[in-house]
């Protein structure tokens, strides 16, 4: 009796050991990771002034590397078009201007917040001509040299506003107005050119980099026309805020910039 006391004894303590080790190697087992719901995949429109169409899309497929649910349509132009699309309501979420009155109607008409706005870029303009010119055009006061001039239209193409606050200020508007071929974008009015089309354009630095048809004859001194500002925003009413506001924070970092500064634009 004894014996069998002894044995059932032993038993139950091997039984318990048993048990422990396994629930102790069952603590062991790394938890199973649950999968994680993927990303929903949203799309943003950004009206954006034309001239910054090669440094946004670099900087958008960069962008796409580290969010790729984000898919960014961009509807490119002149500035002032743009802004009077956004005021007739067009699905926009965020706004990129080439000028500062654009951009700042939109805030006093209530469409954009200021604190989700920034002036974030700068440029230069410059007169351009085609690279087998022989007008023997090297300044802007060359321009009467010209049969035909290009320049964007002053009430919508921030370019064509700035050119033309040049032309003035040197006194040379109204030896020039009556050759001037206007362009519903800065990028027309160098398509102009580098077709031979006109004799010269005024274009932004940055969009003269760009071709291999025309060359800088001269850049216009900053005390000749207002300062070139990019500002850039979050569109109240967009559809997607926190995309949108990703985006817009990828635009004010440093790899963003880097990218700005390659393609000839300044930081503010």
């Amino acid at each position: 009796m004894r014996k069998s006391y002894q044995l059932f004894l032993t038993m139950l303590l091997f039984l318990l050991v048993f048990t422990g080790c396994s629930a102790n190697e069952q603590s062991k087992k790394p938890a199973e990771k649950k999968q994680a719901a993927p990303e929903k995949s949203v799309e943003l429109t950004i009206s954006a002034a034309a001239s910054l169409q090669d440094a946004l899309t670099e900087i958008t497929s960069n962008f796409n590397k580290e969010h790729s649910n984000v898919k960014i349509n961009y509807n490119f132009g002149a500035s002032g078009a743009l802004q009077q699309q956004i005021s007739q309501g067009a699905p926009v979420d965020l706004f990129f201007s080439a000028a500062e009155d654009k951009f700042d109607q939109l805030v006093t008409d209530g469409l954009i917040e200021k604190k989700n706005g920034i002036d974030l870029v700068g440029n230069e303009l410059v007169l351009v001509v085609p690279k087998d010119s022989t007008k023997g055009i090297k300044t802007f006061e060359d321009l009467a040299k010209a049969d035909k001039l290009s320049i964007g239209t002053p009430e919508s193409v921030p370019a064509g506003k700035y050119s033309k606050e040049v032309l003035e200020n040197l006194t040379i508007w109204n030896s020039v107005e009556g050759k001037i071929v206007y362009a519903k974008d800065v990028r027309q009015v160098l398509t102009y050119v580098e077709t031979g089309n006109v004799d010269a354009g005024i274009v932004y630095k940055t969009d003269a980099l760009t071709s291999t048809k025309v060359e800088i004859a001269a850049t216009a001194d900053k005390k000749t026309h207002t300062p070139i500002v990019y500002p850039v925003g979050i569109i109240k009413a967009s559809s997607h805020p926190n995309e949108a506001m990703l985006f817009y924070e990828y635009l004010n970092s440093n790899a963003a910039m880097e990218v700005f500064k390659k393609y000839g634009f300044k930081g503010l």
